[in-house]
C-alpha cells in the first residue's frame, strides 16, 4: 500500500507543470505555423506571467477568508481545467482571428494561458496539501514534478519536432533559360502532428486527476499508518501491551545536533538574502531567459533552437533529483550557484543582444556552446 500511496504522489507531481513545459518543447513545431512565428516563445513568457493571478488570487482568499476554499475541491478543479484546455488546444491551436489589424492566434494563446493559470496555481494548491500529508510522500511529489519537465522533452525527441534543411531553390523562365535561386529553409514533418502531443499531455492531466482522487478519498489514518512503517517496529512485551522499538542507531547524538541546527531561526539578513535569490533566480528561468531563447538560439538553426528547448527541459528534473540527495542550507554556497548561474545566463542575453549575427556563427562550436549553456543554466539556477 505504502507504494501505491507514493506512486499516486508522483502522479500527482507529475500534473503540476507538465502543460506548459509541454508547450515550450512543442513551440518549433507550432512556430512555423502561426502568424506571431518566432515572438510566440515571448508571448508565452508573459500569459505565464499573467497567469500568476491564479495563486495570488488564492492565496488572498485564505489570507482574508481562511476555510473558504475546499482543497480537494480546488484541486481537481485546477487539474479539470488543465485537462480540458489539452483537449482543446489539440483540435483549435490552428485556429486564428483578427486582432486590430493583425491576425493572431486566438485559441492557442488564449487556451495556452489557462494552462499557465493551471500550473502556476498548482504551486499553492498541490503543495501545501502534500505538506500536510506527510514528508516522505512530498519527496514522492518533488519526483513526479521532475517528470512535468523530462517527459514532454522526451517525447518531442521522440517527434522530431523543429527538423529544418536548406534546400537551393531554382526555377525555370517560360524561354528555357535557368535562373539560381535562393536557400529557403524547409521543416521536415514531424514524426506525429501537434494534436497527437496535445492529447498525450491531457491523458497524463488525467492520470495526475485520478491519482489525486484515490489520494484524497484514502483514509487519513491509512496513509499516516504507512508513512510511519519503517521509522520504528512494534514489538509486544508479556503483559500483550505494544511497544514502539525504534531502530538502533550509531549515530542518534550527532542527529540529534544535526536537527538543532536545522531547526534554528534564521536572521533578518539571511531571510532577505535568501527571498532577493528567490526572485532572482524565479525571474531568470521564468521571464527572462524564455523570452530571448529564440533570438539567442535561432542565428545558430532551428536544431540548435529544438536541443536547446529540450535538453533543458530534462537538465531541470535531472537537477531537482540530484538536490533531492545532496541539498544544503549553506547560504554561501547558494550564493555561489547563483553567481555562477547568472553568468551563464549573461552569455544567453548577450547572444540574443548581438542577433542576428552572435560570435561563432560560421561553424557548429557557437551552437554546441549555445546548448550546453542553456542545459547547465537550466540545471544549475
Amino acid at each position: 500500500m505504502a507504494v501505491i500511496l507514493h506512486l499516486l504522489s508522483c502522479l500527482l507531481g507529475l500534473g503540476s507543470w507538465i502543460a506548459i513545459n509541454g508547450v515550450w518543447v512543442e513551440l518549433p513545431l507550432l512556430v512555423p505555423q502561426t502568424p506571431e512565428g518566432w515572438e510566440l516563445p515571448s508571448y508565452l513568457s508573459l500569459l505565464i506571467q499573467f497567469a500568476n493571478i491564479g495563486p495570488l488570487t488564492v492565496t488572498l482568499i485564505h489570507k482574508f477568508r481562511p476555510g473558504c476554499l475546499r482543497e480537494g475541491a480546488v484541486i481537481s478543479g485546477i487539474l479539470a481545467v488543465g485537462i480540458a484546455s489539452c483537449v482543446l488546444l489539440a483540435f483549435l491551436w490552428q485556429e486564428t482571428s483578427w486582432v486590430g489589424t493583425t491576425r493572431r492566434s486566438t485559441a492557442l494563446l488564449c487556451l495556452i494561458f489557462f494552462l499557465s493559470l493551471v500550473d502556476c496555481t498548482s504551486s499553492v494548491t498541490f503543495l501545501p496539501y502534500m505538506t500536510r500529508l506527510g514528508p516522505n510522500y512530498l519527496i514522492s511529489y518533488f519526483i513526479g514534478e521532475g517528470l512535468s519537465g523530462l517527459m514532454p522533452a522526451l517525447l518531442a525527441l521522440a517527434q522530431g519536432v523543429g527538423v529544418v534543411s536548406c534546400e537551393l531553390t531554382n526555377r525555370t523562365e517560360p524561354n528555357g533559360s535557368y535562373v539560381p535561386g535562393n536557400l529557403s529553409a524547409v521543416y521536415q514533418p514531424a514524426r506525429f502532428p501537434a494534436w497527437c502531443f496535445f492529447l498525450f499531455l491531457s491523458v497524463m492531466m488525467g492520470l495526475s486527476l485520478i491519482a489525486f482522487i484515490i489520494l484524497h478519498k484514502t483514509p487519513k489514518e491509512q496513509r499516516n499508518q504507512e508513512a510511519g512503517k519503517g521509522k520504528g517496529q512494534v514489538r509486544r512485551e508479556s503483559g500483550g501491551r505494544a511497544v514502539e522499538q525504534k531502530p538502533m542507531m550509531a549515530e542518534d547524538e550527532p542527529e540529534t545536533q544535526m536537527t538543532n541546527q536545522e531547526i534554528r531561526k534564521c536572521s533578518t539578513r539571511e531571510k532577505v538574502f535568501i527571498y532577493l535569490v528567490l526572485v532572482w533566480v524565479n525571474a531568470l528561468t521564468n521571464a527572462v531567459l524564455p523570452s530571448v531563447q529564440t533570438y539567442s538560439c535561432i542565428p545558430y538553426g532551428g536544431r540548435v533552437y529544438h536541443l536547446a528547448a529540450t535538453l533543458a527541459a530534462i537538465a531541470n528534473p535531472v537537477a531537482c533529483g540530484i538536490a533531492v540527495h545532496l541539498s544544503t542550507r549553506n547560504l554561501l554556497a547558494v550564493g555561489a550557484l547563483t553567481v555562477i548561474g547568472s553568468g551563464l545566463g549573461s552569455y544567453i542575453m548577450a547572444m540574443a543582444v548581438l542577433s542576428p549575427c552572435p560570435p561563432l556563427l560560421g561553424g557548429n562550436t557557437g551552437g554546441l556552446l549555445i546548448v550546453r549553456i542553456y542545459t547547465l543554466v537550466q540545471g544549475h539556477i
